[in-house]
């Protein structure tokens, strides 16, 4: 599974370099004659056990004849981050969170379905505290504080000035009409909402209660998609005590059919906006 740890970061580009060797016919010794290394560290910078310089992905890349710009541009951001720590570390997480916010990192397209709340990365503090305390297990005002400060982090991939995420979000009209926190605190997440979508890369669209009995009804889902040709989209599972993460080809599709079929049952983007201030105004 893709993953956002440092670690992480080097097997796959390891992996990434080593099936590109493959496919050009290249053999350890062919690489390690290009960095002017021993063919044992070529073998360990494909398995991820050492970071690699970006200098050394262009040479090798230029070795296997991969001239694609996404692809090269890709891999040289890999190298450069192999090295870095993860903002997240330092707050201690659940390592079932921080493979969460591994995946939000590395993606480069997230769909995501909700039917009663508004998608995490789309909610204001007030809302997403209001959240937090409707869970009974979740007491410690620490806890509050420390999870605001992760979801602020998080929220930034939206708006980051280099290659924010795209991002498309179906939300039940429900989500829209709860009163999470008060109509003070709904008013406000519903205004944000609106204006999170005048941004480009972010693309809402409601699903009305009229749509009556509709593909979602098992529940809320997370698509990620990354950057690599080849890599697996992986779909986010969550529940009260448990996540759950599906890599497998056959289940990824049916999740991807069930968003598709969503899509065209939810109102449009220019419809949705007209349904959000409509709420709005009701609040």
């Amino acid at each position: 599974m893709a993953s956002g740890s440092p670690t992480a970061r080097r097997r796959r580009l390891g992996s990434e370099l080593r099936n590109f060797r493959k496919e050009a016919g290249k053999t350890l010794d062919d690489a390690a004659d290009v960095l002017e290394c021993h063919r044992s560290r070529i073998s360990r910078l494909e398995t991820g056990h050492l970071p690699i310089k970006r200098r050394d992905v262009e040479d090798l890349l230029d070795l296997y004849g991969v001239t694609e710009d996404g692809i090269r541009a890709t891999l040289s951001a890999m190298a450069r981050r192999s090295n870095q720590q993860n903002w997240w570390e330092e707050y201690g997480l659940d390592p079932t969170y921080e493979n969460l916010l591994g995946l939000e990192s590395e993606a480069t397209y997230i769909r995501s379905f909700e039917t009663v709340l508004v998608p995490g990365l789309l909610q204001t503090d007030d809302y997403t505290k209001a959240v937090i305390r409707a869970n009974p297990a979740m007491v410690s005002e620490d806890s509050v504080d420390k999870l605001l400060r992760v979801r602020a982090e998080r929220k930034t991939i939206l708006t980051r000035k280099e290659s924010p995420v795209r991002f498309w979000a179906i939300v039940g009209e429900a989500a829209l009409r709860t009163p999470v926190g008060g109509s003070g605190v709904m008013t406000a997440q519903i205004e944000h909402l609106a204006k999170m979508t005048e941004q480009p890369n972010i693309t809402l669209q409601v699903l009305p209660y009229r749509s009556g009995a509709h593909a979602g009804l098992s529940g809320p889902f997370v698509i990620f998609a990354f950057p690599m040709p080849g890599d697996r989209e992986i779909i986010f599972l969550e529940n009260l005590t448990s996540s759950l993460y599906l890599e497998k080809p056959s289940t990824v599709e049916e999740y991807t059919l069930v968003f598709d079929v969503l899509r065209s049952s939810a109102l449009n983007p220019g419809d949705s906006l007209d349904l959000v201030n409509e709420i709005r105004r009701a609040l």
